[in-house]
């Protein structure tokens, strides 16, 4: 019964979590949807909104791929605070 329980609470937890990225990443969207059609009419630009979705989807896109790569390419060698217990899961 042990096991049941810890795969079923890892599946809510993931399900919480996949919940909470999809509403941040929505309102992330929603800004970054304003900015870029704010910052457009700024540069003199009128673009069609199909540009606006598209540009803003690949600045959302670039983020959440940023955010996860960061803890594993911000590491250096040299770091006064590296130790060997830091779970990073992208380069193991």
């Amino acid at each position: 019964m042990r096991p049941i329980r810890r795969l079923l609470s890892a599946l809510v937890g993931s399900a919480i979590a996949i919940a909470v990225m999809v509403v941040l990443a929505t309102i992330v969207f929603s800004i970054i949807i304003v900015v870029v059609s704010t910052s457009a009419r700024l540069a003199g630009y009128d673009p069609s909104s199909d540009y606006v979705v598209l540009s803003s989807a690949l600045i959302v896109v670039a983020v959440i791929l940023t955010g996860g790569l960061t803890p594993g390419l911000s590491r250096r060698s040299n770091d006064a605070y590296e130790t060997d217990d830091v779970d990073d899961r992208m380069y193991g």
